[in-house]
């Protein structure tokens, strides 16, 4: 068995997470330093945001690269849930930032601060490149992971070129109020975006169908394949958004090996990568239907009516 699934090992996201982490710890490095050289709060303030997308960065980067392990008895279904735990974090400290550069912003407008707008626009431009390096590199992501990293430079490249434009204009004429309203245009069109990942994120953990999954369509597909008679007890999780799993019981008249064969390619063409079949006859009647989450009483009177079902 030498086929692993290639189609994730053209994608070198997680040395490209490695990249983007370390140019962002040198530039808030750097920017501690500017900080303190011009006195400015804004860029001390924008330094520790700084390092904290660092942090981030650095812990997406470990979660990616351990999402890559092979599935072992620790961790049946693999190691993929890891990356998707990465788009979490990033996410959720993604909208923390964004709440704080509101809330600062905004205290910012009520009484504008003292800037020294020459060093202001020098580091404006070292973000904007640093970041924008960082983005480009982590642009082909597909794992919510990734995308979270993405985003997350994205804002940063943002925030920078609004803070390069602001600080050129301000430069040249008096509208203080600039800086903090281009802030909270940025933070609010990230926060935005961020909920969506957030969103995306806990229906994997919460075990939703997939969103590309339609169970009642899978349900007509299968029945009118060859052999089958009936399908239930579908169950379909994904892994990290991409790689789904399935398990379903089918009501087989046809030759075994040939109707798990069908059911498997059809499962396959609607984008389920893993299915485990459950082959029953009509005979045999699945004691219940439908999933329930039953109480352990009822579990008890099972056998006296599962008979009822059948056919």
């Amino acid at each position: 068995m030498k086929h692993r699934h290639h189609h994730h090992d053209h994608n070198p996201s997680a040395a490209n997470i490695l990249l983007a982490f370390i140019l962002n710890l040198a530039f808030s490095i750097f920017e501690l330093m500017g900080g303190l050289l011009t006195g400015s709060v804004a860029i001390l303030s924008d330094a520790v945001h700084d390092l904290g997308d660092a942090a981030s960065l650095g812990l997406s980067f470990f979660l990616e690269k351990k999402s890559r392990k092979q599935p072992d008895d620790t961790h049946t279904y693999g190691y993929l849930r890891y990356s998707v735990l990465g788009g979490l974090i990033t996410t959720v400290i993604l909208l923390a930032g964004s709440v704080s550069v509101i809330v600062n912003a905004v205290l910012r407008a009520i009484a504008p601060a003292e800037i020294n707008y020459d060093g202001m626009i020098l580091f404006a431009v070292v973000g904007t490149l640093v970041n924008l390096a960082g983005a480009m590199l982590t642009r082909h992501g597909e794992s919510l992971n990734q995308r979270a990293v993405n985003l997350h430079l994205l804002e940063d490249v943002l925030g920078w070129a609004v803070v390069l434009a602001g600080a050129v204009v301000m430069r040249f004429t008096d509208w203080v109020i600039l800086d903090p309203l281009m802030s909270i245009g940025v933070a609010v069109f990230i926060l935005v975006h961020a909920l969506g990942n957030l969103r995306e994120v806990l229906d994997l953990f919460l075990e939703k169908t997939p969103r590309d999954i339609q169970i009642s369509e899978m349900r007509t597909r299968l029945t009118a394949l060859d052999g089958v008679e009936d399908v239930h007890h579908i169950h379909v999780r994904s892994l990290d958004g991409g790689r789904h799993y399935a398990t379903l019981h089918v009501v087989a008249d046809g030759e075994a090996h040939a109707v798990k064969e069908s059911v498997r390619s059809e499962l396959l063409a609607l984008g389920i990568v893993h299915a485990t079949i459950e082959l029953e006859t009509a005979e045999e009647a699945c004691m219940a239907k439908e999933c329930r989450v039953e109480t352990v009483e009822a579990v008890g009177h099972h056998h006296h009516h599962h008979h009822h079902h059948g056919h």
